[in-house]
């Protein structure tokens, strides 16, 4: 047999250029799903990555070739604190899209909203629930504003989150409703998601700062003997057309770009953290103290970032009715002490 040339394309995807870095360290989620329920529900919930473990479940899903057996799963941990419902606010469809109508916040928000923006010295929230109880017919959407507590979680910072989430299901009227009920009190993740479930994870991904081609798309290094450089393309191009195309691998920012990964499968809800935290706590992170997401597989972003969480955009059509059974989570310590 002759030599046979290896091929190997280029890596990295141009659907994501260009590759800069994101605008906030937290994600944008830029599209709510519809989903099939009576009663009104939040699609989304924000929590901090702790860090990765391994499970092993029984293969529930009955076309596995493991269906039944017990299998190993490589987990992430998210710490997910209550957050509380700070505002609710009504959209109308304008031919533009969405533009909002009004919105109501609670009487007294707490101190640390303080550090995102400046609060008024006093909402008038029962007249700007009439507004909006008012102006129903013309509304399309409800949605609440939700702050996280990171005093509650293991996370070295003061300034929570801010993130704004649809309520689905249910008629307008009923969420109004339950929107209304919800304005001013906490919620929990197992109150928004169940065991089993498929969901969305938004985040911005580790940066890595400025790189070169050969790490940021993987181009092949250049024989020793190349001109100027090794590291390098061997050209930028033709001749023509006269200037350098998009599609030609360069240098530049690596790294903290947002992504949105989908459907990772919810292993386990838990409210006690302290039943996760491997020996030592989490590298980079600590100990969870409250409340936490398990989730099937790995998730975009070092420890301590903000994840947002969201009813999945574009489910698998088959799932298992019931959650996943762990037989085994890992509590080694990973620096093996």
């Amino acid at each position: 047999m002759g030599h046979r040339k290896k091929h190997a394309p280029k890596r990295g995807s141009l659907a994501y250029s260009p590759r800069k870095r994101a605008k906030s360290i937290l994600a944008r989620i830029r599209y709510w799903p519809k989903i099939e329920a009576e009663k009104p529900q939040l699609l989304g919930f924000i929590g901090y990555k702790a860090g990765m473990t391994h499970v092993f479940t029984v293969e529930n899903r009955k076309r596995s070739s493991n269906y039944g057996k017990e299998i190993i799963t490589p987990a992430t941990v998210i710490e997910t604190p209550p957050m509380l419902i700070c505002a609710v606010r009504a959209y109308k469809k304008t031919p533009y899209g969405l533009e909002t109508l009004t919105e109501a916040w609670m009487e007294d928000p707490p101190e640390e909203l303080e550090r995102v923006f400046t609060i008024p010295e006093k909402f008038n929230t029962e007249e700007a629930l009439k507004k909006i109880e008012e102006n129903l017919d013309k509304t399309a959407k409800i949605r609440v504003i939700a702050i996280t507590q990171p005093k509650k979680a293991s996370v070295p910072k003061k300034k929570p989150d801010i993130m704004e989430i649809e309520i689905g299901g249910g008629t307008i009227q009923h969420q109004f409703e339950y929107a209304k009920n919800m304005l001013g009190k906490t919620i929990t993740p197992a109150e928004v998601f169940k065991e089993g479930q498929y969901v969305d994870v938004a985040a911005v991904s580790i940066g890595k700062g400025f790189q070169g081609p050969v790490k940021r798309w993987g181009v092949r290094i250049l024989q020793h003997k190349a001109r100027k450089t090794k590291r390098g393309i061997a050209t930028l191009g033709p001749w023509k057309p006269p200037h350098v195309l998009y599609s030609i691998p360069r240098a530049g920012q690596m790294g903290f770009h947002q992504r949105t990964e989908y459907n990772k499968r919810i292993l386990k809800i838990g409210t006690d953290g302290k039943e996760i935290t491997p020996k030592g706590g989490f590298i980079k992170y600590g100990i969870i103290r409250g409340p936490y997401i398990l989730l099937s597989g790995s998730i975009p972003g070092p420890e301590k970032r903000p994840v947002k969480i969201r009813y999945p955009a574009r489910p698998p059509k088959q799932i298992s009715e019931t959650p996943p059974q762990i037989t085994y989570l890992s509590l080694e310590s990973p620096q093996g002490k």
